[in-house]
């Protein structure tokens, strides 16, 4: 089951997009896709609700906006250095334990929202990944008994400040935070729709041209390592993401680096998760 959230910015409804594309509204489901409908087996539950309301259940205009699929989720808990090529690419080591750091919640968008490059940015970069939706409480979880703890999955750009993450006192936070850094969807895939996160292509272009252009095959650390070892410091609580890193052709590292102005518009997308389109707008606030 492919899920969406759609509608206007803060008044999202929830609904499903069928195999044939079509989307419907399930908002007489009565529940969104928040922390409560990932911890009390909503996927099972609206499964079997759609089995006899399907037919009564609204289509969904395709000229609607669709926004992230996920409600609130308590973390958005990324890892980085997660491709081989993409450490070297930004001349670091191959960790020898996951990198972690934190988005704020707060920079969820949906997937197809314009990127407002932040105050004073003069190196805003884009970073394709596969996020991981967490559909069960963890906390020190074996590698195991990891992958019994996933709902399902995400297309996410994890938008990066180069200058903010790296070179102000190396708080990553700063450079990954910024409001509109962190578009996901179109739509959560269920564990179920995808055979094996461990071989999805995923790829990202840049006016046109492409820039990154991987798999996840690529994973210094896989999903259960990343799990199992993210619930040893943090619960992850139903709803949760964990963005998965980054493959190499990053903005950082280019020779010469290359980073977002206004007016450019980035695309992506990842096998079996569909694909997103930001375009770049320049910071018009105070």
């Amino acid at each position: 089951m492919k899920l969406i959230r759609f509608g206007e910015t803060g008044k999202e409804k929830p609904g499903v997009q069928l195999e044939d594309g079509t989307r419907l509204d399930v908002s007489a489901f009565g529940q969104d896709y928040d922390e409560h409908f990932f911890g009390n087996q909503g996927i099972s539950k609206l499964q079997d609700w759609l089995a006899s309301h399907q037919d009564k259940c609204p289509k969904i205009e395709g000229t609607i906006r669709l926004g992230p699929p996920s409600w609130r989720p308590s973390k958005l808990v990324c890892v980085g250095l997660n491709y081989a090529k993409h450490a070297a690419e930004s001349g670091m080591e191959i960790p020898k334990e996951p990198v972690l750091f934190f988005k704020a919640t707060s920079a969820i968008v949906g997937p197809n929202d314009d990127l407002i490059i932040p105050k004073g940015s003069q190196k805003t970069d884009w970073e394709v990944e596969l996020g991981v939706v967490i559909g069960k409480k963890a906390s020190y979880v074996s590698k195991d008994e990891a992958m019994d703890h996933v709902a399902g999955y995400v297309l996410h750009n994890d938008y990066s400040e180069r200058e903010f993450q790296l070179e102000r006192h190396g708080q990553w936070v700063k450079g990954k935070s910024c409001d509109t850094f962190a578009p996901i969807g179109p739509f959560i895939a269920t564990k179920d729709e995808i055979d094996d996160p461990h071989n999805l292509n995923l790829w990202l272009t840049l006016n046109g041209e492409t820039m990154q252009d991987s798999n996840t095959s690529d994973f210094v650390f896989d999903i259960p390592e990343q799990i199992s070892y993210i619930s040893q410091f943090m619960t992850l609580m139903p709803g949760d993401i964990i963005s998965t890193g980054t493959p190499f052709g990053v903005g950082l590292g280019l020779d010469p680096q290359r980073y977002l102005k206004p007016g450019d518009v980035v695309e992506l997308g990842i096998q079996g998760l569909g694909r997103s389109k930001q375009t770049a707008r320049a910071y018009q606030g105070k």
